[in-house]
């Protein structure tokens, strides 16, 4: 590894992570304030969604360029490979939590529900889900990443719960306010579980940074095994 590709990876993975505890933090100030009915919160957290996608691009440039000027192989690649994903998975954290802030705002016009405590519990499952991903990164940690990956069941498991519950309440006679509060609480529980997933895809994507291995579409028992049936990269 020359000097100036190291520099220049250091650089990019310092960025990376400043994104990512962006969109951590910015997940959780989002989800407290939807907890608290914080309307006002809510609507300020609506208009940041552009710095992230302008870091977004940055770091997808820096990665092209790195990829262009040095043509990393190995691990070297895989890293710049992690990192254009990763970062992708990030942006699109972020827009979600814009969407969650949005449908919080509109939330709060209606009375607190019995859906609120199971939505707040899948929100921070979600939100761990990405903090643990996040420190896997951090830590090169696999045995993390793939607990991470366990979790998404619990966050599936609520979003059926969620739907179902709604599916329930909306009978013909509960119309108006109802429907739409309803509508909202639905909307919100699929935001999570999409944010579910992209912790997912991270967590994935440090085992490909880490050895190499792309465990995509493996089951958990695969995924936690010693030896890899994917030859690495």
């Amino acid at each position: 590894m020359n000097v100036i590709f190291a520099r220049e990876s250091e650089l990019l993975k310092e960025a990376i992570l400043r994104l990512a505890g962006e969109v951590e933090w910015r997940l959780a100030e989002v989800l407290r304030a939807t907890g608290n009915r914080d309307k006002e919160a809510l609507l300020s957290w609506m208009e940041l969604d552009s710095e992230i996608d302008e870091r977004e691009v940055l770091i997808e440039e820096e990665c092209l360029k790195i990829l262009a000027l040095h043509q990393p192989v190995a691990k070297d690649l895989r890293f710049v490979v992690a990192v254009l994903k990763i970062n992708n998975d990030l942006e699109r954290i972020g827009d979600i939590v814009v969407n969650i802030a949005d449908r919080g705002v509109r939330l709060t016009a209606f009375p607190v529900t019995e859906f609120q405590d199971k939505l707040l519990r899948m929100g921070r499952v979600a939100r761990e889900m990405v903090k643990e991903s996040l420190d896997s990164l951090i830590t090169h940690d696999v045995k993390k990443a793939i607990a991470v990956i366990a979790r998404d069941d619990e966050v599936d498991r609520l979003n059926v719960e969620i739907i179902q519950a709604v599916i329930a309440r909306a009978t013909p006679g509960n119309t108006g306010a109802m429907t739409e509060s309803l509508i909202l609480i639905h909307s919100i529980a699929r935001d999570l579980e999409r944010i579910g997933d992209h912790a997912t895809n991270i967590a994935e994507d440090v085992a490909y940074l880490v050895d190499g291995t792309i465990i995509r579409h493996k089951s958990l028992q695969a995924k936690g095994e010693n030896q890899w049936h994917t030859k690495p990269c």
